[in-house]
């Protein structure tokens, strides 16, 4: 009989599996609760034009702080799949549980358009930040969670690199890339005024946008780490009584 996994995508699995492992071991040597105040672990969002190369960058960045990164396809199906959320939930002890509940709930009241999908996308990108400082790619992470944290980059490149891109990875003509980005980033758009009445393209949406094309992407980390402790150091001094 094969191994029962949390997901049909066995790469997903294991990235779940090794993820709720990591946490368990983190809570096991620490119990100390999250700090009232700050609720949150540090995070840095990554809103990406479909080809443009947001998800090499969250890799890097990841690699580069040590943070666990969770791409668009990984917390949707997080989101999507009861199991896989379950055991996040039971990872997380009583306190966790009653900010996450509280926290939803004030949430899904100011509501334009919450559907169970997106009470379930939300509860998921608020618990991974809870459990652990994070990257994160897409879904609209950087309009769920607080604005007054962490750093929130938008990644862009012109179409002609972006269609290259996509065509690269899906395998498609060039002629197809470009209709399915345009088709994407439409799709993207809509979600984001459905749910959240906003541009999706409207640039304070964002702390930082970049241009892969304009520099190597170590260099861009570099950009983006340098830009996120600023942003903490400001936020730390803004808290301060």
């Amino acid at each position: 009989m094969p191994e029962r996994t949390i997901t049909g995508d066995p790469h997903l699995a294991k990235v779940l599996e090794k993820q709720m492992r990591n946490w368990e071991i983190a809570r096991s040597q620490s119990r100390a609760p999250c700090d009232a105040e700050q609720p949150l672990r540090d995070f840095i969002t990554i809103s990406n034009i479909c080809g443009a190369g947001g998800k090499t960058l969250a890799t890097a960045l990841g690699e580069r702080l040590g943070w666990p990164v969770f791409d668009r396809q990984l917390i949707t199906e997080m989101a999507r799949n009861d199991e896989s959320r379950a055991l996040l939930y039971r990872s997380m002890d009583e306190r966790d549980l009653g900010w996450l509940e509280n926290t939803c709930r004030a949430f899904m009241e100011s509501s334009f358009n919450r559907n169970d999908y997106f009470r379930k996308l939300t509860e998921t990108v608020l618990c991974v930040v809870r459990k652990s400082p994070a990257v994160l790619v897409g879904r609209s992470a950087d309009l769920i969670l607080p604005r007054d944290r962490g750093l929130r980059v938008k990644v862009v490149a012109s179409p002609e690199r972006c269609a290259r891109n996509f065509a690269e990875y899906a395998g498609v003509s060039i002629e197809e890339a470009r209709r399915q980005v345009v088709r994407i980033e439409q799709e993207r758009r809509d979600f984001i005024w459905n749910h959240f009445r906003i541009d999706a393209c409207e640039p304070t949406r964002f702390d930082l946008i970049v241009n892969l094309e304009q520099f190597e992407i170590g260099q861009v980390v570099e950009i983006v780490v340098a830009a996120f402790e600023c942003r903490k150091a400001a936020a730390s001094v803004a808290a301060r009584p």
